[in-house]
């Protein structure tokens, strides 16, 4: 069974449906049937499974058009809408920080997505909002990776985000990622994204550093170069050679010497 995984907005999750327009493929769009309606979604994934879609799966009714797009809010009423939804955010108080507004394909339906620290209560937002657009409103918390996707912004090297630009989905990116590729002792803030995150791109050359690793003793090992015994103390993953600690001779002090290895 050919399986579609789409998202209705790039801070919406991530939606499973039976994909059986054979020419339906990765960056596309597609009308869909949800539990909500009708809607627009962008195609990130597309794969084949032996087992049926789970039973919250969506149904795709046909790929988008320019037509289906002229249904959607234009950019000028969108900008309208933030602006009264931020007026009103300020009226109430609310400690959080909208990001961005998406119409449903219908028409029917306004979601304000937003940043906050913790759960907000906007209970008297969404009243004010749903009297005066008359439409059905729902305000959803997204994460701060979320918010630099749609914002935006320049990466350390020149170049758009990634999150942005190109990546579908977000992957985990843990310190030991950095770790093995030798730029945890660069610090933090030279490893964090514009959302403050550990970079995405970390995560691109991630297995061949693990595969570089494992042909190398590890790190307090002790190996024979040339009849002496040393202590591994550093990797240079890339060259594929160590920084071996010997004991000076008679006195002498200890001394470091990098090895090539080529085993």
């Amino acid at each position: 069974m050919r399986v579609a995984e789409l998202q209705i907005a790039p801070w919406e999750k991530i939606l499973i449906a039976d994909c059986q327009l054979s020419d339906l493929s990765v960056y596309d769009n597609a009308v869909v049937k949800t539990d909500q309606g009708l809607d627009l979604a962008k195609v990130v994934d597309v794969y084949e499974v032996e087992q049926a879609v789970p039973d919250e799966a969506v149904e795709i009714i046909k790929r988008a058009t320019d037509d289906d797009y002229k249904n959607l809010m234009s950019e000028a009423d969108k900008a309208k809408a933030f602006q009264v939804c931020y007026d009103l955010v300020k009226k109430f108080d609310l400690n959080m920080k909208l990001v961005d507004i998406r119409s449903s394909y219908d028409g029917n339906r306004l979601t304000f997505a937003f940043v906050a620290n913790g759960r907000v209560d906007f209970r008297d937002l969404v009243k004010e909002l749903t009297r005066h657009f008359n439409k059905n409103i729902r305000l959803q918390q997204i994460g701060i990776r979320d918010e630099a996707r749609v914002i935006g912004d320049q990466g350390r090297c020149g170049r758009g985000l990634c999150c942005r630009e190109h990546l579908t989905k977000f992957s985990s990116v843990t310190s030991d990622i950095a770790e093995v590729q030798n730029l945890a002792g660069r610090g933090s803030d030279r490893l964090s994204g514009a959302c403050g995150r550990l970079m995405c791109c970390l995560s691109y050359e991630a297995e061949g550093y693990k595969d570089l690793a494992q042909k190398l003793p590890t790190v307090g090992s002790e190996i024979n170069i040339d009849g002496k015994r040393g202590v591994v103390v550093g990797h240079h993953l890339l060259k594929q050679s160590l920084d071996v600690k010997f004991r000076g001779d008679k006195g002498e002090a200890d001394y470091i010497i990098s090895v090539d290895w080529k085993k």
